[in-house]
């Protein structure tokens, strides 16, 4: 059965909370970061860099603000603005045919802003640690 990822994604996007975000993922799911060069595997870690991001990027300027969509994935396009920093990015999402997400890469620009972005990420990452 087909299913259209972005609106799974929808239900959870900036959520925040790790366990919500569990519930969607695919126990293998891939996660490719614009700051980390490996992806990441499965649903624990992909799950605690998706609600980092909901952390980071999650404040009254962000928007998605195109969606491009085939048989079960979707491209997002968002913006954002942090410390003065405008954030141009794209989710890049796939789910199998249980509609659960199988791979989510993230890809963004300009560089100061993945810049801004690893730095932000590392510190919300840490603080979600302890």
């Amino acid at each position: 059965m087909a299913h259209n990822p972005a609106e799974i994604w929808h239900r959870v996007a900036l959520s925040k909370d790790v366990a919500e975000i569990e519930k969607i993922l695919h126990d293998d799911c891939v996660f490719e970061s614009p700051v980390v060069h490996t992806p990441q595997v499965g649903k624990a870690i992909t799950s605690k860099y998706l609600a980092a991001a909901g952390h980071t990027l999650g404040n009254d300027t962000f928007r998605y603000v195109g969606e491009w969509h085939r048989e079960n994935s979707a491209i997002l396009e968002f913006t954002a603005e942090i410390d003065g920093i405008r954030i141009n990015g794209i989710d890049m999402i796939s789910c199998d045919d249980d509609g659960l997400i199988t791979h989510f890469k993230v890809m963004v620009r300009p560089l100061k802003a993945v810049n801004m972005l690893h730095q932000k990420m590392v510190e919300m990452l840490a603080a979600m640690k302890g």
